[in-house]
């Protein structure tokens, strides 16, 4: 098993989905206004339940290449709101994915901590070289979070991705290790001196959970 530790900033903090996340994960992947920007269509609550058992079984991969944390207020253990980092296959190389906060969630306005927390974890004990992040290109506040969390502008790509009945281009955003690192926090900085994660022994499949997401 391939689980992360959690991951504390001032302002929030990160760890690994739970069986009793399901309805917060629901509440956000069936929301009208929270899908609006992502990169994949609203769900019905059947679809989010089986996104969610797929993204309880990510620790129990490997290699694991998928990364999808719960966000929590500091000092509470309650999911509001989802980050991601995605390793890509080849080079050293991640994505940040999924950045969703609930509308009443104690930590808005600090959603890039959340980024700067993986990506900390990424440069550091994951030996990444370039995390990047991207959002849709009419999606313009995003800007200012992607910069607050250390990324730097790139490029525009094109019609990447179809929701909605319509092909997006999205922006996109990149940093490389030596540059984020030389900017990094204490608190990151204590992120990426960290030891490297062990892989734990044990091959149980997801299945071993013995855990169903079932309808309600």
């Amino acid at each position: 098993m391939n689980r992360l530790p959690e991951l504390h900033g001032e302002h929030l903090w990160l760890r690994e989905l739970r069986v009793t996340d399901l309805a917060p994960f629901e509440r956000i992947q069936t929301h009208r206004l929270l899908t609006r920007y992502l990169g994949v269509d609203r769900m019905d609550a059947r679809q989010a339940q089986d996104a969610f058992a797929q993204h309880l079984a990510q620790p129990y991969t490997h290699p694991r290449r998928k990364h999808t944390l719960a966000v929590c207020p500091p000092g509470q253990d309650t999911m509001v709101g989802t980050m991601g980092l995605l390793i890509e296959e080849y080079g050293r190389n991640a994505m940040l994915t999924s950045l969703v906060l609930l509308p009443d969630a104690p930590v808005r306005g600090h959603g890039h901590e959340a980024g700067r927390l993986l990506m900390a974890y990424g440069f550091g004990p994951l030996g990444l070289h370039r995390i990047w992040a991207g959002h849709r290109a009419d999606h313009t506040r995003m800007e200012a979070v992607m910069l607050a969390a250390g990324l730097r502008p790139e490029a525009t790509l094109r019609q990447l991705f179809h929701t909605q009945g319509h092909w997006h281009d999205v922006t996109t955003y990149a940093a490389l290790a030596p540059e984020w690192t030389a900017q990094a926090t204490i608190t990151e900085r204590a992120i990426l001196d960290s030891a490297p994660p062990v892989p734990n022994a044990d091959t149980t499949s997801a299945a071993g959970f013995g855990v169903r997401v079932g309808a309600g």
